[in-house]
């Protein structure tokens, strides 16, 4: 009785242990790597560049770190910088704006999204059209108006242009949305007799949240930075902004480096946080409008 020995398989055995990336894997790897590198260096410079002296930092020494941590960079940009007046003025500026933006953009875009009225889609284009135009070009009109109105170097001056210059894109954003929610949602409601305003409030308001909530995050962003329109319109020491704490360490025979590092990084600490505590919400809203159910 003869045994027989079975066949050997030609094919090379691969190690059960050992995962094999694809090239196009390998690329979006290598391209996301570079993308956090470029990103995330420039907050790690500046960190590290609020910590250095100014002898330090004229040395040309970008890579190098501190040779003794200069914590008093931050109370300088605190107590010289007027950190805390300068914050008070962007959150009453920038939270006033973010509020006037929510109702009437939600407001705009329910009305083209759900009403059935001739000029819908020509309202949207004209809110389109709006995001063309350059802030830059808006200046000295403005300033003209405002001065006859009576409201320059108030903060008025600031919150009425940043709510025309973010609205048109909160308008696109949530109209997007609006359209790919179902309409048997709000007919059903018709149906129970609730009224327009009743659907607005009850229906279409809480499952907006997503996109809404990118709105903010963006009309923060764009707000919080802002910089030329402030220093146009805004005169006075104590409705100036954030941004203008830069200029309390520039004087005519000398640079304090080390405080403005260190209160750009104050400054950008609220954005910072704000968007890696909703870095999640931001993107479903950015998404949300993408694919009709």
């Amino acid at each position: 009785m003869s045994a027989t020995v079975p066949a050997l398989s030609s094919q090379p055995v691969r190690p059960s242990g050992k995962k094999r990336v694809s090239l196009p894997k390998a690329a979006v790897l290598v391209l996301l790597s570079v993308l956090f590198v470029t990103q995330l260096y420039p907050l790690l410079w500046l960190f590290i560049y609020s910590f250095k002296t100014n002898e330090e930092i004229l040395s040309g020494s970008f890579f190098s770190l501190p040779a003794s941590p200069q914590w008093i960079n931050y109370v300088n940009a605190v107590e010289s910088g007027h950190y805390f007046k300068y914050l008070l003025n962007s959150l009453i500026v920038t939270s006033v704006t973010m509020l006037i933006v929510l109702l009437f953009s939600s407001l705009v875009a329910f009305a083209i999204a759900r009403f059935k009225w001739r000029y819908g889609q020509a309202v949207l284009l004209l809110f389109l059209v709006g995001m063309m135009i350059p802030m830059q070009a808006t200046l000295l009109p403005l300033m003209i108006l405002f001065k006859t109105m009576g409201i320059l170097n108030t903060h008025l001056s600031l919150i009425l242009p940043y709510v025309a210059f973010q609205t048109p894109i909160s308008v696109f954003i949530l109209s997007s949305f609006m359209k790919s929610v179902p309409m048997e949602l709000e007919e059903s409601a018709v149906v129970d007799g609730a009224g327009v305003f009743r659907i607005f409030r009850s229906i279409t308001l809480p499952i907006s949240v997503p996109p809404m909530m990118t709105v903010c995050i963006l009309s923060f962003i764009n707000i919080w930075n802002e910089y030329i329109m402030a220093a146009t319109f805004i005169s006075s020491e104590k409705l100036k902004t954030l941004p203008f704490g830069v200029n309390s360490f520039v004087s005519q025979y000398s640079v304090n480096y080390g405080a403005i590092g260190a209160f750009l990084v104050l400054g950008a600490l609220p954005v910072i946080l704000i968007y890696f505590l909703l870095a999640d919400k931001i993107t479903k809203g950015m998404v949300a409008g993408a694919v009709k159910g």
